[in-house]
């Protein structure tokens, strides 16, 4: 497995983050930008003293590590960081607060400093402690994984074999009502009425779709450097780390498959310690709780398609023996002329993987490889638009490509 560096920041199977022990937060105010156009004022944690970003830096550490968390706050409000699922957290400076010490508003000197032992591995969120209703809304909100210390750190989510993958993507869920942030940017907080809070906009990984599928560190996206465009070879396994980091409850859609969820908050869905994830759950759709995470397992290696998705003979070598059921099956009907087909932009003109075929003028274009594409989304219909334009939203695809491409975004 390779990993490389850029910037500080560590790649990993598709997960870009910050890996380390310390870690220094400033509280800033920024924009970002929706696929319809809109510019929305957000609050985010920024890391050391750089530019705000929606959501807050994937930190990604070692299980056992003692992680030193420094915040500064640069809001005309208080701030605060806590850490769901952490236990033994530690802070120190700034003032007391609700449910821990705050970093004062406005405040380029006085910091506070969390200190904890990353004890399990798992998926985990984290998000201010001070008027979470509010500021989680407004941005200040990330991700958290800890990496586990008995097994290949990189090819498991948890110290068992059933947690094994190939890739992983992450996918933290928000929604965001715009209203509030007008009233925030207009300095009219106190009319502020989370009664009447209705969201228009919902996020993976702080992206609109469309600009879900972009690049990371796109520059035309300089505060949402996250993307999320999931790919990989037939019969490789997925990691999905899922966090609710909202307030709403977001049905995740594998579209036309089923996943495996192995883990909730951090914690294998196991009957005893060491069972593994023998209570996990296959499931078509996973309601992500605010809050809250789930982990899940997705495969997918074309067996009972029907057909034969390499297009082989019944006479030709097995390419794995994963479709032996549906080895040199044909296809099962005979497709429309290009002159009464219309391709949609992800068809490369041929039902078989890896294989390209002919399409009308303007169709297709975006599946040079041949792939498959699934679209992933909410299976709440709603929350796969932006500001009721569809499609948009919480949703990206999933690309299967033939073994012999290289996978772009591994």
């Amino acid at each position: 497995m390779m990993l490389f560096f850029v910037s500080s920041v560590l790649y990993a199977h598709g997960i870009p983050g910050v890996a380390g022990t310390t870690f220094n937060f400033t509280a800033k105010a920024d924009y970002i930008t929706t696929p319809d156009g809109n510019s929305i004022y957000m609050w985010g944690y920024a890391l050391n003293d750089g530019r705000m970003q929606y959501p807050g830096t994937t930190l990604i550490v070692n299980e056992g590590d003692i992680i030193t968390i420094t915040l500064n706050n640069r809001l005309s409000v208080p701030v605060s960081v806590v850490f769901p699922g952490q236990s033994g957290v530690t802070a120190s400076g700034g003032v007391p607060g609700l449910l821990t010490n705050e970093a004062p508003p406005d405040n380029g000197v006085t910091t506070v400093t969390y200190r904890f032992t990353a004890s399990k591995p798992g998926t985990y969120t984290y998000y201010s402690g001070t008027r979470t209703e509010l500021q989680v809304e407004m941005g200040l909100v990330g991700a958290l994984i800890v990496r586990p210390s008995m097994m290949d750190p990189m090819h498991h989510a948890y110290n068992h074999i059933d947690s094994m993958f190939d890739h992983e993507y992450l996918f933290l869920l928000t929604e965001i009502d715009p209203v509030i942030h007008e009233l925030i940017a207009l300095g009219r907080m106190n009319e502020v009425d989370n009664t009447t809070y209705w969201p228009v906009y919902w996020l993976i990984n702080g992206r609109a779709a469309p600009d879900t599928m972009g690049m990371d560190n796109d520059p035309m996206l300089p505060t949402q450097p996250y993307s999320c465009m999931p790919m990989m070879h037939p019969a490789d396994r997925v990691l999905m780390r899922m966090i609710g980091a909202g307030r709403d409850m977001h049905p995740f859609h594998t579209h036309g498959n089923h996943h495996r969820v192995i883990a909730r908050d951090g914690r294998l869905l196991g009957s005893t310690p060491g069972s593994g994830a023998d209570l996990s759950e296959l499931a078509f759709t996973t309601t992500v709780v605010p809050g809250s995470t789930a982990d899940a397992i997705f495969t997918w290696t074309g067996e009972k398609l029907g057909w034969d998705m390499y297009g082989h003979n019944p006479s030709d070598p097995l390419e794995l023996n994963e479709y032996a059921p549906d080895h040199g099956k044909p296809f099962p009907v005979i497709l429309p002329t290009n002159q009464d087909l219309t391709g949609g932009l992800w068809y490369s003109g041929s039902p078989f993987l890896g294989s390209l075929g002919s399409l009308p003028p303007g169709e297709g274009g975006f599946n040079p490889n041949g792939g498959f594409f699934f679209m992933w989304h909410s299976h709440n219909e709603k929350e796969i638009t932006n500001n009721d334009i569809f499609p948009g939203g919480l949703l990206t695809m999933m690309v299967i490509e033939h073994p012999s491409v290289l996978l772009t975004n591994p």
